[in-house]
């Protein structure tokens, strides 16, 4: 099983992200759990949501992820909220939204592996959004491989309908761009 906390705040998709590469999952006869962990907060509060993908066997756990195998960070202004990179598991992957290049946020979190991309870039130019969580999704399956891209197609055309093309392509265009060591 593989376990991915996504670190955002609220308004950015996180939980969308969570749900989508979820579906995407079951479509491929996989298991897989979402689910959000927030309060009572407001737009642009820090904001985690869970994820688990099994390939053969039935999730089981319902519990928040406390050592994730990969961080996903929709918003690296977060990064020096809390510490939340120390949860994460000894072999883990952080997978980073960021203007700064691969090399320098390899120098600056540690973890084992590391992915990076310029999510809020690609939003921007794809979506005329700042809403970063389909963008992201492209650079989780590149660092990762936890699903095809194409299985993420069908979701993403049921939750977004006519603005689907878009997320698609920004997706797409992530996964292009992100940056894996």
């Amino acid at each position: 099983m593989i376990e991915i906390c996504i670190y955002g705040r609220g308004g950015q998709g996180g939980v969308t992200l969570a749900e989508l590469v979820a579906h995407a999952a079951i479509l491929e006869g996989k298991h897989a759990q979402s689910m959000p962990s927030f309060g009572p907060e407001r737009r642009g509060a820090p904001v985690f949501a869970f994820l688990r993908v099994d390939e053969t066997e039935r999730i089981k756990v319902r519990a928040e992820i406390k050592e994730p195998d990969v961080l996903l960070v929709l918003d690296p202004g977060l990064l020096g909220v809390g510490d939340v990179v120390s949860r994460l598991k000894k072999d883990g992957m952080a997978i980073v939204n960021t203007m700064k290049s691969h090399e320098e946020m390899k120098s600056k979190i540690e973890a084992n592996k590391m992915a990076t991309v310029d999510a809020m870039g690609i939003a921007r130019a794809v979506l005329g959004l700042p809403i970063v969580n389909t963008t992201m999704i492209g650079a989780l399956v590149k660092a990762t491989g936890i699903v095809k891209l194409e299985s993420l197609e069908a979701p993403m055309e049921e939750r977004f309908g006519k603005v689907a093309a878009k997320n698609i392509a920004a997706m797409r265009k992530a996964y292009e761009e992100t940056v894996v060591s």
